[in-house]
């Protein structure tokens, strides 16, 4: 059985490691099939593409774009892409637009609530000057001693109601999935258990998803509880979409379930690459 890994980031986005690294990491932990899905960017994909060859690694190009639904930031993964495609091209750069200014106002909270110079230690983290994100600030925070590690951080900072959190509009649902099907690929509701949304609201948004041209959920994923595992498997077979499966790689030892530790998908659902190979 083929070790597949669809959910992956590099220092292209937020990631730690370069695009070769991260294909050397997921390949020395028994990945056999492997996706990089930087945030809003494609500006890895050749390297991991390579460097995925050179492991011997099935490669899948992707990316993770921010949306806005219902007053809520979601992700939306695409697989199989074209990177090349001008149409997503031109839609992630839109959806980059702005991160600075937000990192800025962050940066402005954090010093009112007591943390000075934190876009300057953020900016520390950033490989992409364009990709300036909130993870790099919770890298900032744990290394001021403010927090134990990130997820710390997010349960003290940077979320709505808490010091340094800065809402963005993001692309819409129907803007993120028509830019992945003109790049030929496969729109995929990442981590859908990781927002804090009714039970109605993720139903509507499933539907509406649906009816856009989605194709997949994640079921197994980093950012998913193991409960959450059989409960998104069957939301997937109740709303007909196929089922992805990805660490959410980040960094060596800040992600909650590392490669070698995450479990295969469940058999009752059918895998967003079953006809890929």
């Amino acid at each position: 059985m083929q070790t597949v890994d669809l959910h992956c980031h590099s220092n292209v986005s937020d990631g730690v490691l370069a695009p070769e690294a991260v294909a050397k990491y997921a390949h020395g932990s028994g990945v056999d099939v492997w996706a990089l899905t930087d945030h809003d960017e494609v500006g890895g994909i050749a390297r991991a593409r390579a460097a995925a060859h050179e492991f011997g690694m099935r490669f899948v190009a992707g990316v993770e774009i921010s949306i806005t639904w219902a007053n809520s930031t979601v992700h939306i993964v695409g697989l199989q892409i074209d990177e090349q495609n001008q149409t997503l091209a031109q839609g992630l750069a839109e959806t980059r637009s702005g991160r600075d200014a937000r990192g800025r106002e962050i940066a402005a909270q954090l010093e009112r609530a007591g943390i000075p110079g934190a876009y300057e230690g953020a900016l520390k983290y950033v490989g992409n000057p364009d990709l300036m994100s909130r993870t790099h600030f919770a890298r900032f925070l744990v290394e001021c001693g403010v927090a134990n590690n990130t997820p710390d951080v997010f349960r003290k900072y940077l979320t709505e109601g808490k010091p340094g959190y800065v809402p963005h509009r993001w692309a819409s649902l129907e803007q993120a999935v028509g830019w992945i099907k003109a790049a030929g690929g496969v729109a995929v509701i990442a981590h859908p258990g990781r927002y804090k949304i009714s039970v109605t609201a993720q139903g509507v948004l499933f539907d509406e998803f649906k009816q856009l041209g989605g194709t997949a959920i994640e079921v197994v994923t980093g950012s998913h509880t193991p409960d959450q595992y059989p409960q998104y498997a069957e939301l997937a077979r109740r709303y007909g979409f196929l089922a992805s499966r990805g660490t959410d790689f980040h960094a060596p030892g800040e992600n909650r379930v590392e490669f070698a530790q995450l479990p295969p998908l469940p058999g009752n659902v059918t895998p967003v690459w079953h006809d890929w190979f």
